[in-house]
């Protein structure tokens, strides 16, 4: 039975897949904005300056999008999947090195934030001076979900046993050279 259980872990890896797939949807549709600003930039039109701006702003989301998609990948894989060695896992970069299923739900609830920002901003740039009172709704959620962001990465860091442990390692540091003073001055 735990051998059946055990093995579920393998469906982690459709997961990754579909993570992969999306990384390279996101890189393709961030060729294609990329494509499409170039195409504004050499055949200009009366309004095409601000749009420029826009799409390729879209366009660096996109591919944002599709990093931390690649990322995500990697840590289901190697975090759910497959145990990599300590010595493998070191040589990773820091960016890759995800401990756990709430770090991966942070750099989600990170992505999205961002996404909503660039939103934002390009609503702007293409809206001109039209600016309305219905437009702060985006911030203000922006700001709400940067705040719960804020409080939930300040809770995770209280609860963080690596931290007590390395307080534990530094007292019994700072214990040592006065019990080795007490075994050589009686």
């Amino acid at each position: 039975m735990i051998r059946y259980i055990l093995s579920l872990r393998w469906v982690t890896l459709v997961a990754a897949l579909g993570a992969a797939v999306g990384a390279m949807l996101m890189f393709f549709e961030g060729c294609l904005k990329l494509a499409y600003a170039l195409e504004m930039v050499v055949q200009p039109s009366a309004d095409t300056e601000t749009l420029v701006i826009a799409t390729v702003m879209q366009a660096t989301d996109a591919f944002l999008f599709g990093l931390v998609l690649i990322v995500f990948a990697y840590a289901i894989t190697f975090g759910f999947a497959f145990s990599l060695p300590s010595s493998v896992r070191a040589k990773a970069p820091l960016w890759m090195r995800v401990e756990g299923l709430g770090e991966i739900k942070i750099t989600l609830i990170q992505v999205v934030l961002v996404y909503l920002v660039v939103d934002f901003v390009t609503d702007v740039v293409e809206m001109g001076t039209r600016v309305t009172w219905e437009m702060l709704v985006k911030p203000a959620a922006i700001v709400l979900i940067a705040g719960a962001l804020r409080l939930l990465g300040s809770a995770l860091e209280d609860d963080q046993p690596a931290d007590f442990e390395k307080l534990r390692r530094t007292s019994e540091t700072t214990q040592q050279p006065d019990e080795n003073r007490s075994l050589t001055h009686p």
